[in-house]
């Protein structure tokens, strides 16, 4: 019986140690997975902090419409070939020296076809910055998508995806960042003939785009009367030289096969007009634009307003055809 009874003692104390050591084995299980699931939190957390950063600053739906409304105010552009250096100094029959505009030099063949060559670029980066801005988008679509949809486990395992999305999308804003600067071009055929320089050593010409912002009509400003019409247009950038500008000026006929439309341009060295000689009760387009220069290479876009004369108005005299004021 004693020992039946030790023998059962021995066993009980075998199992319970039995039980102990799964607990602690157990429990120590349980400490490590918890700290596992503590790291994974903590670098779900550092990630997703990341892509938020960058969703709020470079990629924010703020900053998106800010690179949009550039991009979509360089397509109204005027873009112009710039030539360096613009004077040279040559010599003429008699060896005396004479500050000559370069214009004067280059080869007019071998001019035009920069000027063809500057389109190309012109529209090539306009589509890219279109492009890119379409990418931008979708990428902050895509990564709002991660970050707001995904639970722990998912967005950890789709990290290294998320972060080339980063990477390529970093690419992608900074080529739109130098895209809206006009750059350089590569002149490959000698533009000037070294017969018309006389021996005159003659610097590096460098061409590059430039741009100029296009005229917008002052839509409150702007009115018709019975037989004129006062126009007013400005610049966002408000330049403080005037130029040259050319108003054109149009009657709406509306279709008619009977009418025969009336259409004149006239030279305005102002940002206001008052246009003389209308017919009342009728409907005129008036369109302002740039004036066409040598130099340049491209204009996709003018403004144009359309106003209608009264026809029972007390008639102004005061102003001659297209006056400034002021």
């Amino acid at each position: 019986m004693l020992l039946l009874l030790l023998s059962s003692q021995q066993l009980s104390f075998g199992i319970m140690a039995v039980i102990l050591n799964e607990f602690e084995t157990s429990s120590e299980g349980t400490a490590h997975s918890e700290e596992q699931d503590n790291a994974s939190w903590e670098w779900y957390l550092e990630r997703r902090s990341l892509v938020l950063q960058f969703l709020n600053s470079s990629l924010s739906l703020h900053h998106l419409q800010h690179h949009q409304s550039k991009v979509e105010l360089l397509k109204k552009c005027y873009f112009y070939l710039e030539i360096e250096p613009k004077h040279v100094n040559v010599r003429d029959q008699n060896h005396v020296m004479h500050r000559t505009d370069i214009l004067q030099l280059i080869d007019t063949y071998q001019f035009q076809r920069m000027k063809k060559v500057g389109k190309t670029q012109t529209e090539i980066q306009l589509s890219l910055l279109t492009e890119l801005l379409e990418q931008l988008e979708r990428g902050q679509e895509e990564l709002s998508c991660y970050v707001e949809t995904s639970d722990m486990i998912t967005f950890l395992s789709l990290w290294d995806l998320i972060m080339q999305r980063l990477s390529k999308l970093s690419e992608f804003m900074e080529t739109l960042l130098s895209l809206q600067v006009p750059g350089k071009l590569y002149v490959k055929h000698r533009l000037v003939s070294h017969a018309d320089l006389r021996g005159t050593r003659l610097p590096n010409i460098r061409l590059s785009l430039c741009t100029k912002i296009p005229l917008i009509f002052d839509r409150e400003e702007s009115f018709a009367h019975k037989n004129w019409a006062k126009l007013k247009w400005f610049t966002e950038n408000q330049e403080p030289h005037l130029e040259q500008y050319e108003l054109h000026v149009k009657l709406l006929t509306n279709g008619s096969q009977t009418e025969v439309g009336y259409g004149r341009t006239q030279a305005v060295t102002s940002n206001t007009c008052v246009v003389q000689d209308l017919h009342p009760g009728r409907s005129y387009e008036f369109t302002i634009r740039r004036s066409h220069t040598d130099t340049l290479v491209c204009e996709r876009w003018y403004d144009s307003i359309t106003l209608k004369t009264k026809t029972n108005a007390v008639e102004d005299t005061d102003g001659s055809t297209c006056a400034p004021e002021g």
